[in-house]
């Protein structure tokens, strides 16, 4: 059985999905957490709270969509 690439499941993704994808970077490896905003031939972009992170499909090992983020909720303080 030959599994699929993540950027198989990327492509197949409506933009605004959100999803996790696990990529390689110097010394290691990241995840970009957030909303698919594109997901072309050779890349995708994810929205992150830190901002669009393109990711080239070679350095991606893992990929899906997630539930949508639970509601943030209510300081019991002021600040």
């Amino acid at each position: 059985m030959n599994p699929e690439h993540p950027a198989d499941l990327l492509q197949r993704l409506a933009p605004g999905e959100r999803v996790v994808v696990r990529y390689r970077i110097e010394g290691g490896f990241t995840d970009a957490l957030g909303v698919l905003l594109r997901a072309g031939s050779g890349d995708c972009t994810v929205s992150t709270r830190r901002g669009d992170v393109l990711i080239p499909y070679p350095l991606i090992t893992a990929a899906k969509p997630v539930p949508p983020a639970p509601p943030r909720r209510e300081r019991k303080f002021p600040a």
